[in-house]
C-alpha cells in the first residue's frame, strides 16, 4: 500500500511517499512544494491542487496521512491552512482515497517515544531510519516524513 504524508502550507508545503510491503517501508518520493508569496491565494491552491494530484497519480496513492492543526498566533495562517487541508480532502474523496490524521503529539510519540519532541529530534529519527537520506533543507520535508511513517506504521491499528 503506498502512503503520502503531507505538512501544508501555504509556502511550502512538505511531503513524503512511501510504500509498505510487509515489514519494509520504502520511500518513493519526498521534498517540498514551493508556492511564491507573490501569487494570488488561489493561484496557490491551484498550484498545490495540481502538485498533489500528480503525486498521487504517479505513485498510486491509496492515503492520505495529515497532522491535525492547531491554532496558533496567526488564525488568518490556520484559516488559510484550511483551503489546502480541504484541497487534500477533495483529492482524497474525488479518488476514493483513505484520509488518516493524527494529533502533532501523536507523531513525535510514535516517532520518538516522547509526545513533547523538538523538531530536531523528530528530524533525527527520520534521518536515523533513512540513512541515505540527504538532510531535507526545509523542516517541512522531515515533518512530513514523520506524518508519513506514522500513518505507516499505525495503518494496521486503524
Amino acid at each position: 500500500m503506498v502512503f503520502l504524508g503531507v505538512d501544508p502550507g501555504l509556502q511550502y508545503s512538505g511531503f513524503g511517499v512511501a510504500k509498505k510491503e510487509g515489514p519494509r517501508i520504502l520511500l518513493l518520493d519526498f521534498g517540498y512544494l514551493y508556492m511564491p508569496s507573490t501569487k494570488s491565494i488561489p493561484e496557490r491552491i491551484e498550484i498545490f491542487y495540481n502538485h498533489f494530484v500528480t503525486l498521487v497519480q504517479k505513485h498510486q496513492v491509496k492515503t492520505v496521512i495529515l497532522e491535525t492543526p492547531f491554532l496558533g498566533k496567526n488564525a488568518q495562517n490556520f484559516l488559510k491552512l484550511g483551503y489546502l487541508r480541504g484541497i487534500l480532502y477533495l483529492i482524497a474523496n474525488q479518488r476514493q482515497l483513505k484520509i488518516i490524521e493524527f494529533t502533532p503529539r501523536q507523531v513525535k510519540l510514535a516517532l520518538t517515544g516522547h509526545g513533547g519532541a523538538s523538531k530536531e529530534q523528530v528530524a533525527r529519527v527520520v534521518q536515523k531510519l533513512f540513512p541515505k537520506l540527504t538532510v531535507p533543507k526545509k523542516a517541512d520535508v522531515t515533518d512530513a516524513l514523520a506524518v508519513t511513517l506514522c500513518g505507516v506504521w499505525k495503518s494496521n491499528q486503524l
